[in-house]
């Protein structure tokens, strides 16, 4: 029954169906778990414990997988990330992110580039209330500029009954979003890796699907708690 349950979840995994393929994977260790404690040969023991080591979702629930964006790739929005993390249970969401700042300079798009991921929670399927942003202050000139694009996106997303609670830091380095339904992800330029359109009329400024990327990393990870303790 385990070796099915695990076929089942391997083919699911394929079929980029992850949060089917988890429940499978989960129940098929389960199952390989019974057989373990049951088994008095040492030899199948080892041979059980190594295959459940060799996959990438473990018996505390967490899970793996990791994207490589390639330098000037494109159809990497943020639907194509997220979108599929994003059930209908979710409704609170944590961004942890030291560069949502202003449009200036080298910080330009950042603020446009969480509103843009704001715009697709709101757009659903999922059913998000509550948003906690931690970033970083903006440095000289640009703090001003910088509370007032967030506080102008938060009270847009007030208007769609999303509450954004917004929290600075002075030693935030890493870089992660988290669904309350289990989901991280975490990228390694953050949201910001998108490249700097051509023109404000040029084909990608609108749509992310459509525009370049820099080269990235993405890990996804499925815990049981996305709060940290």
């Amino acid at each position: 029954a385990g070796a099915e349950t695990m076929k089942r979840a391997v083919e699911l995994d394929v079929a980029s169906r992850f949060q089917e393929s988890l429940v499978c994977y989960q129940e098929g260790i389960d199952l390989l778990l019974q057989v373990v404690k049951a088994t008095k040969d040492e030899g199948k023991k080892h041979r059980y414990r190594q295959k459940i080591s060799d996959l990438t979702f473990f018996s505390d629930g967490k899970y793996h997988k990791q994207i490589r964006i390639e330098e000037n790739a494109t159809g990497f929005g943020y639907e194509k990330l997220f979108q599929e993390y994003l059930t209908e249970i979710v409704s609170e969401v944590w961004v942890e992110d030291p560069y949502i700042r202003h449009i200036h300079q080298a910080s330009r798009h950042r603020l446009y580039n969480f509103l843009r991921f704001c715009e697709m929670l709101v757009k659903g399927p999922c059913k998000v209330k509550t948003i906690h942003l931690l970033t970083s202050y903006d440095e000289g000139i640009g703090r001003s500029q910088q509370i007032s694009g967030l506080e102008e996106i938060q009270q847009s997303l007030r208007n769609h009954g999303v509450t954004l609670n917004i929290e600075f830091s002075s030693s935030i380095h890493d870089r992660e979003i988290r669904f309350n339904n289990g989901w991280m992800i975490k990228i390694g330029r953050g949201l910001d890796y998108f490249k700097k359109p051509q023109g404000r009329f040029s084909i990608g400024y609108c749509d992310f699907d459509l525009r370049p990327c820099q080269e990235t990393t993405v890990d996804v990870f499925h815990v049981k708690h996305t709060k940290k303790t």
